[in-house]
């Protein structure tokens, strides 16, 4: 994918610090994402490539910096309640799917439609069953999460991330533990649901082949700020031997810091 983006960014990280004890694991971060924009976050791992979204639906906290979502700084919120507008227009969909076990498929994915939305219940079912089917599951509503293979799980979490018709969705690790098919499979949905939704796309992703065919951008994480930042192709031309070590699996990338 590529595309060209000259508006101003709707997500903006400015100085952004975040540490767990004595692990500092975001340091003056600074990074720009435009409306529309599939983005993928890539780097090595535990260096902090998940917390940064996390802070922007308010799931961690920065210790510094500013966070801005179309105009507001985040960062500045002080109740978990504040959040709930944001959350509204910022859908997650989280690396092992997060489905409640209890629930039907249906439940799972009417949850957020229930929590955030006033909806008759021929609406409800209405809004789940053509989430459902845009993920290629219209049939599974009755079926409980154990049920569900693992490509399967990631799908019902896509649906219910996506149930509420968010502008912005967050991407963590949606391809990790998939067999090729099923990678391939969650790659082209992403890619189809970018571009039926309109919406915003960010992707923590250490698949490479997936970044390169999904985002219009990427950024590169080390040392707790963006290293370089760019289209798939410009990254693995990068002057930083680091980036081009890391992009072609170079086991001797460490070296190369």
């Amino acid at each position: 994918m590529a595309a060209e983006f000259n508006q101003a960014p709707i997500i903006r990280y400015i100085n952004v610090s975040k540490a767990f004890g004595a692990l500092s694991v975001c340091s003056d971060f600074n990074l720009e994402i435009y409306r529309g924009e599939s983005l993928c976050i890539i780097g090595p791992s535990g260096i902090g490539k998940t917390v940064t979204i996390k802070m922007l639906i308010g799931l961690l906290d920065p210790d510094q910096g500013e966070i801005w979502f179309d105009g507001t700084n985040v960062a500045a919120f002080v109740h978990d309640e504040d959040f709930l507008t944001i959350r509204k227009r910022v859908a997650m969909v989280f690396q092992g799917s997060a489905l409640f076990d209890s629930m039907t498929v249906f439940e799972n994915v009417a949850y957020p439609l229930r929590e955030q939305f006033q909806l008759s219940e021929e609406e409800l079912t209405d809004k789940v069953q053509e989430k459902l089917a845009w993920v290629g599951l219209p049939n599974a509503g009755e079926k409980m999460p154990s049920e569900l293979s693992g490509g399967m799980k990631k799908r019902i979490g896509l649906a219910r991330a996506i149930a509420t018709d968010p502008e912005v969705i967050l991407y963590d690790e949606p391809t990790a533990g998939l067999d090729p098919i099923n990678t391939v499979r969650i790659t082209d949905l992403i890619i189809a649901l970018q571009e039926r939704m309109h919406c915003t796309s960010i992707v923590v992703t250490h698949d490479i082949p997936s970044a390169t065919r999904l985002s219009d951008r990427a950024a590169f994480l080390y040392g707790g700020k963006v290293m370089a930042i760019g289209q798939m192709d410009e990254l693995a031309q990068s002057d930083n031997r680091f980036v081009r070590g890391f992009l072609a699996g170079d086991p001797n990338l460490a070296d190369e810091v």
